[in-house]
């Protein structure tokens, strides 16, 4: 005798719809929360968008004065840090900075000038550069490594494409650190 098959109707919603609601409701939160963002705010005044925007190229800005600081004062470590500070440089390039930033010193070559009294990403003006290139390049490594954790946490409040650009450069900022940490080994 053969087993009754099962009914065809299911007893609740189906795994379809309930993806396509899933879905729908995602595509509506994101479309409202990008349209509050960019509108500028009420009273004129900068987004939460444009204001992490601007902060993580002046970020940036002063991370390249610090790796002008170190190629100035350690040009053997040019091979190593050359090739990072040119990255930093696109970064604040994809801030939307980089008025202050020129990538015109070669990668080889030291800077001309010695890093102005800005602030730093730690947000303190640009300390010394230690004398000793192994304590130089760690000190850069904890500044990149850092920065890259304050924008990891805040790509938390920052609509979508800012969002995944904070979450590279962050990414890039750690991989820096690594390799600033065993360029010093």
């Amino acid at each position: 005798m053969p087993y009754p098959s099962p009914p065809r109707s299911p007893s609740g919603p189906r795994r379809r719809t309930l993806l396509a609601s899933a879905a729908g409701a995602a595509l509506l939160v994101g479309c409202s929360s990008g349209s509050e963002d960019s509108g500028g705010g009420r009273s004129g005044s900068p987004s939460v968008a444009e204001r992490a925007r601007a902060r993580a190229a002046r970020d940036s800005e002063g991370l390249v004065e610090r790796y002008d600081a170190v190629l100035a004062a350690h040009p053997a470590v040019a091979e190593l840090v050359g090739p990072l500070r040119t990255e930093v440089v696109r970064h604040v390039e994809a801030f939307g900075g980089g008025r202050k930033v020129s990538d015109s010193a070669s990668p080889s070559q030291a800077p001309s000038k010695a890093p102005s009294g800005s602030p730093s990403p730690s947000g303190s003006p640009s300390a010394a550069v230690p004398l000793d290139e192994k304590e130089a390049l760690a000190d850069l490594a904890a500044t990149e490594r850092a920065l890259a954790d304050r924008r990891a946490k805040a790509l938390l409040g920052v609509p979508g494409e800012l969002a995944r650009l904070l979450a590279s450069v962050a990414a890039a900022g750690a991989a820096h650190a690594y390799l600033l940490t065993e360029g010093t080994k």
